[in-house]
Formats: structure tokens, sequence, C-alpha cells
């Protein structure tokens, strides 16, 4: 990640649209999992820590948050995240099987095409038996934008492609989805279009918009959330979800 992005991060996840917007799409994702009960999860990947403390404050899980890099963690430290851990998730500090579950949300984009496959065999050594890989990652090469340059993403997946890596780590996947699915239109106007025709150079698309846009937007990723949550799926999207399960 772009040391530089975790700033906008820090300012705009609370209200943007899109961050406020995916947290329902991830709890509608969470809901598939009613019999869970987890009591340490493993955030792989936390950049400000804001997330871990909404999955403690939503769930009661017991968090323990780690990122590679200091310039999010920061942040977190500043507001009190606790057990925030320096670390890379490819070489994790913490014995084997000692979480119930992983989240991870868009981290593996950040490694070369591939190198997700280190983590994800950190993942599996960490979660017990029967424990949860909850995994979010972004979509399709062609909604490569500015922001993603700007960001320092280095890959995007199809979901045959993530399924296969996760199954590669040994476990086996519950379910998939893509999301983020009814602004993809406009998505790829933006980036394949727009963004060309204007020669946009790379730069962080993460600010709050207008209050208006924002509800709408907001309101558009909650319809989302309200079809995941009745057990539908998207065929297309500009991010994929994943459930899976260590058996062994």
């Amino acid at each position: 990640m772009n040391p530089a992005e975790f700033q906008n991060i820090a300012r705009a996840e609370e209200q943007m649209w899109w961050f406020a917007g995916m947290r329902k799409i991830l709890d509608a994702w969470i809901s598939k999992l009613p019999n869970d009960r987890f009591e340490r999860v493993l955030e792989g990947g936390c950049g400000t820590g804001f997330m871990s403390t909404w999955l403690a404050q939503r769930y009661g899980w017991r968090m323990f948050p780690v990122d590679l890099d200091f310039a999010g963690l920061s942040f977190g430290k500043q507001l009190g995240v606790p057990r925030m851990t320096q670390s890379d998730i490819a070489r994790l500090p913490f014995a084997k099987e000692c979480f119930d579950a992983v989240v991870s949300l868009d981290v593996l984009v950040h490694f070369p095409r591939g190198g997700e496959a280190v983590a994800l065999r950190e993942f599996h050594r960490v979660i017990r038996p029967g424990g949860r890989l909850i995994l979010r990652v972004s979509a399709l090469d062609i909604l490569r934008s500015r922001h993603s340059i700007f960001a320092h993403e280095r890959q995007r997946f199809t979901r045959k492609r993530i399924q296969d890596s996760v199954r590669e780590a040994g476990f086996r996947v519950d379910d998939c989805s893509y999301a983020n699915s009814l602004l993809l239109p406009v998505a790829l106007f933006k980036f394949r279009v727009w963004e060309e025709l204007t020669r946009q150079e790379a730069k962080s698309g993460v600010a709050v918009p207008a209050a208006p846009l924002n509800s709408l937007l907001q309101g558009v990723l909650g319809l989302e959330a309200a079809w995941l949550r009745l057990g539908g799926h998207f065929p297309l999207g500009q991010s994929i979800l994943v459930l899976a399960t260590k058996e062994s």
C-alpha cells in the first residue's frame, strides 16, 4: 500500500459511501455463518485498525490486527486500537492453529501475481481446524484504475482464480460471490473511457463526496447487501467475497 493513502483512508473510512456500503456487504456475508462463535480473530492487513474496531464492536470478537506498514498502524495507535502488531502476513508471528478465524480485506491485491499463495498458507497455518477465512479482494484486471496505481495495487482477481488459490492453500471454499456489482457500468466508463480520454495521473480516489451523492451510492451498496443476505450472488463486480473453512 502507498503510505500516503493511509491518511486519506483515515479521514474517509467512517463516512465515505464505499467504506460504509462495503461494511454492510461484509455484514451480510458474515451472516452466512450464523452458528459460528469466534473468540480470537486475526485481521490480516488491518490498515488503520478501523475495521478491527468495527468487527470487535459488531460481533464481540477479540481482534488481533496486523499490518506491515507502520503508516497505517500509527493511526490505530492514536485511536487506541488494542493488540495492533506490525507484521508481514506472509510471515505471521503467531503459533499454529491459534485463531478461530482470519479476516483479510483488499490486502492480497498488494502481492505480485502468485505471491498471495504464501499469505494464504500462513492464514491456513494459524487457523484452527474448523476455523474460517473471510476474504475480500479486488476483481477484474479491466477495472485497474489510476487509483489502483496510486494505491500500489499489483493484481486483481477473477472468481475462479481466487477460489483456486484458496483451495490450493488447503481451505474448502464454502461460498464466493462478486460484489460492488450494480455500479460496474459506471466504473467501466470511468476507468476505461473517462480516465483514458482525460489522461489523468495516478491519484487517490478516497474522499467523501457531497452528502446527497454519498447517500445515493451507499444506498446502492445497501441493496447489494440485502440481496446477499437473502442468499443471492452477483455474476460480476468490482470485488470478490470468499468464505472458506480449514477442514484439518
